[in-house]
């Protein structure tokens, strides 16, 4: 079984016992968050996509971790004028562990 979910405004295909990184969360380290925003869920009885969201149906996960991502880096150059500026970035993720899938 697995199912469709929006976390921070991305989608995420999500199975029961899948580790994801998604946009941080505010919830704590130890938590359990629930994702109501379901758009899809596959399992023995078939598929139901809602319209836009499944209704009755939610996601339960663990916040194992806050990580912040790989460092990107932001060069900028104009030649023969002096100008270089370096900037870099390192996303914030929260680190979750997804534990079951609920249909009503």
């Amino acid at each position: 079984m697995y199912a469709i979910v929006e976390i921070g405004g991305k989608q995420f295909k999500v199975a029961e016992g899948d580790r994801l990184y998604v946009p941080r969360l505010q919830d704590d380290v130890g938590e359990n968050v629930t994702f109501d925003r379901v758009l899809l869920v596959s399992g023995d009885s078939g598929v139901t996509v809602g319209a836009p969201t499944v209704g009755g149906a939610s996601v339960t996960a663990e916040v194992l971790d806050h990580v912040k991502g790989d460092k990107v880096i932001v060069f900028k150059k104009k030649r023969r004028k002096g100008y270089r500026v370096k900037n870099g970035h390192r996303q914030p993720f929260t680190h979750i562990k997804i534990g079951g899938l609920s249909v009503n």
